[in-house]
């Protein structure tokens, strides 16, 4: 694959509408999940991203029928797969170079009761562990093995059996694919201390929709009744709430109006709020946000006075995913921040880019950095810089276009993991950003 590159002109002030496009992090889980049954599944609102290609096309390699129905829908049906495939060199590669591959465990375990997994990639944001996964499959009965010479897992069961889990860290894609798994044990499972994302909500809805019977949706318990297998069904993904955090920083860094539509206001959580701290005006019309153009904003201090931090939790708290986002809009605000990314280690070492552009950032440790607003008195300077992971690429995106001068951003096949025709959809907004080969 050719190393592609924006070229991206500052001083950009964007107008008009944009919708968000189907969430990623669904669509990773709600894909995999097309395995526990042999009838048909149709998904609307898939995003045209390169992630997500890469899991169809693993499903396509087991032997799972996708029919692309338009460019955001599809049909699959697992009819017919061939486990033989899972152990081939040919799918551990393909496996090797996405993160959700990882998702697939729990369906494939549940269903046909065997799984190969190589480590995973994905972004570099620090240790990602796996033992939440393996943990919750062993309990329903699966044993495990690691084969150092092969790097890759296995995982296998003669039948999987409802236990109580209490999950050692909440995490999304560890309660996702215990869940997968849990839905065809025998008898009960409980899931305590379990992720209750919107997303992990949608994949239960889904899974509830085929068959399953799953209680405690939303919540941080989750009971699980086995069932003997599930049905079809058709499901829409919810929008895709990083990028609508990313189009509201974009709007108040760029001092540009923009109306993001079809957001799924119930489903957005504190975020809307979260960016109102920083002095962003969020106007809520039905189920469209409206960022007016904004001269000043100002970071809003605690009650007592002191410096507003804003920090990651899990659902419903503040996602990590758009740490990155708030922490360059503060860049030109009027007050002083501090961003606390709890989750990742170095998910912030991308600062150092925007310190070069002028921004004033002292980066405390791996996981604090303080801003300092510039309140607009001087502008960002372009510059020459590469895209860590998905949602630093989008932060630089949105600095570069704020700049006084023409950035260059490489390494953007990062940024296509997550973003669905970025530099097309801003372009139809009045942004200046080429596509070029390094």
């Amino acid at each position: 694959m050719s190393n592609q590159a924006f070229r991206v002109q500052g001083n950009a002030h964007l107008s008009g509408t944009i919708e968000p496009q189907g969430a990623k992090n669904e669509a990773l889980q709600i894909i995999s999940a097309v395995l526990l049954t042999n009838k048909k599944v149709t998904i609307k609102n898939i995003p045209d991203i390169l992630d997500i290609r890469k899991q169809i096309e693993l499903l396509q390699g087991l032997g799972v029928k996708v029919e692309r129905l338009s460019q955001n829908e599809y049909s699959f049906q697992a009819d017919d797969i061939d486990t033989d495939h899972l152990s081939s060199v040919e799918y551990q590669e393909n496996a090797k170079k996405i993160r959700g591959s990882v998702m697939l465990l729990g369906p494939l375990l549940a269903r046909f009761k065997k799984a190969y997994l190589p480590k995973p990639g994905g972004d570099k944001i620090g240790r990602r562990r796996l033992d939440t996964h393996f943990i919750g499959f062993q309990k329903l009965g699966a044993s495990f093995n690691y084969d150092e010479k092969e790097d890759q897992y296995y995982i296998g069961a003669e039948r999987l059996k409802g236990t109580f889990i209490l999950m050692d860290e909440i995490s999304v894609t560890g309660t996702a694919n215990v869940l997968m798994a849990a839905v065809l044990a025998e008898g009960i499972t409980q899931i305590y201390n379990a992720a209750c994302e919107p997303y992990l909500q949608q994949l239960c809805k889904m899974l509830n929709n085929m068959g399953a019977r799953i209680s405690g949706v939303g919540s941080n318990l989750l009971t699980i009744h086995g069932v003997e297998s599930l049905g079809g069904t058709e499901h829409t993904i919810l929008p895709d709430m990083i990028e609508i955090g990313s189009f509201i920083g974009l709007a108040a860094m760029t001092q540009s109006s923009l109306t993001i539509s079809n957001v799924s206001v119930p489903n957005l959580g504190i975020i809307p709020s979260t960016f109102e701290k920083l002095g962003i005006q969020i106007d809520i019309k039905g189920d469209d946000l409206y960022i007016p153009a904004q001269d000043v904003y100002e970071i809003q201090s605690f009650i007592d006075g002191s410096i507003m931090t804003i920090y990651d939790a899990p659902w419903p708290g503040f996602t990590p995913d758009l740490l990155s986002i708030v922490l360059v809009v503060a860049i030109q605000s009027r007050g002083s921040i501090l961003i606390h990314q709890k989750m990742f280690e170095s998910r912030l070492f991308f600062v150092d880019k925007l310190i070069d552009m002028g921004a004033q950032i002292i980066l405390c440790d791996p996981h604090r950095a303080t801003v300092i607003g510039l309140d607009r008195k001087s502008q960002l300077r372009g510059i020459r810089m590469s895209s860590p992971d998905i949602r630093a690429g989008v932060s630089l995106l949105i600095a570069a276009l704020s700049a006084r001068s023409e950035s260059i951003i490489s390494n953007i096949s990062q940024i296509d993991r997550g973003y669905q025709n970025i530099d097309g959809r801003l372009n139809a907004l009045g942004a200046q950003i080429e596509r070029i080969e390094e």
